[in-house]
């Protein structure tokens, strides 16, 4: 019965995971719309720039200058981000034809070929105890690079011609959002760098909150466009299934890679978590630009879906990982 007992609590979700279903399931009931979903947008730019303005004031200079200059480290992810994902779902196209329509497969496609995500990688890593440096510069360089790679892939792979314009926009609100509070609280780092340390525990519920603020706003958009309108109930599930088999090979290679590479725990950590993500910011605009509209709903469920299901899992794979950097810590 005692086993019986710890496997359960083993099992059960922890509170986090919890307040992240709590928060899908809110946003399909309720989801913002309107000025609702501008306010959050506002609160949640907010929360970021907070984030990343107390991860700047609680990274010693020596850190940032080592996560710069981790080549290793960053070529690892731009090549999984841009390279291995977008094999992968070439490799996927006899299974997800056979039960998804082409233009599904080609959203499928589409989110291979997307730069990382950036706050939710960064904050995963925070959470899981990660080099929260490395994870900084890999994941803005992803999508600085994914302005210019992504159409060129959807060009080469997807359609013929040119792709089309890329979003300088992309580039100013990285830079506004994450580098620009980032280096402020470097600069402020003399100032308030002790009184951080002395709370760290609150960089915790920080990260937490942002990640719960952009799940709620990305969920509230996929259901106020009618997420659960475009598709039928098995070519859902379908999809579903597909988008998990993708995260988990990608979560699996990523985590073997680092490894096999000689990648300390900490950098494995921010591989995994910054060479598994795709961007929902970012792809939504992108397929606008690369694709006509009468087909840009149904391009971008797959993102949408797959965006959800990587927070989730990233969020307990999070904790596992935390609770891993406990176990050895000395």
């Amino acid at each position: 019965m005692p086993s019986i007992l710890a496997l359960l609590r083993r099992l059960r979700p922890d509170n986090f995971t919890l307040a992240l279903l709590l928060t899908v399931a809110f946003a399909s009931l309720l989801p913002a719309t309107g000025r609702v979903a501008e306010g959050f947008g506002a609160v949640t730019t907010v929360a970021i720039g907070a984030l990343f303005f107390l991860h700047g004031a609680k990274l010693p200079r020596e850190a940032i200058l080592a996560g710069m200059t981790h080549w290793r480290l960053h070529l690892l992810v731009l090549c999984c981000t841009f390279v291995l994902f977008p094999v992968l779902g070439m490799l996927l196209k006899p299974l997800a034809l056979t039960v998804l329509t082409p233009d599904l497969y080609l959203g499928i496609l589409f989110l291979c070929m997307l730069p990382s995500t950036v706050q939710s990688s960064i904050a995963f890593t925070a959470v899981a105890r990660g080099n929260v440096a490395a994870a900084v510069c890999s994941a803005s360089a992803s999508n600085f690079f994914g302005i210019f790679l992504t159409p060129l892939l959807v060009s080469a792979l997807v359609v013929h011609g040119p792709a089309g314009k890329s979003s300088a926009d992309a580039v100013l609100s990285i830079v506004l959002q994450l580098l620009l509070p980032f280096i402020a609280g470097q600069l402020m780092r003399p100032w308030i760098g002790a009184w951080v340390d002395r709370r760290k525990p609150m960089l915790k519920y920080v990260d937490q909150g942002s990640i719960l603020l952009v799940v709620y706003t990305a969920f509230s958009q996929a259901v106020s466009e009618g997420l659960w309108l475009k598709v039928g109930a098995t070519a859902l599930l379908a999809l579903t299934l597909l988008c998990c088999l993708l995260l988990a090979v990608v979560l699996t290679l990523t985590g073997w890679l680092s490894r096999r590479l000689g990648f300390c725990k900490e950098d494995e950590v921010t591989i995994v978590f910054c060479g598994s993500k795709k961007s929902l910011a970012s792809g939504v605009p992108m397929a606008k630009v690369l694709f006509a509209t009468s087909s840009l709903g149904v391009v971008i469920l797959p993102l949408m879906l797959f965006h959800q299901i990587q927070l989730m899992v990233c969020a307990v794979l999070a904790q596992r990982f935390a609770r891993r950097a406990e176990r050895l810590a000395p």
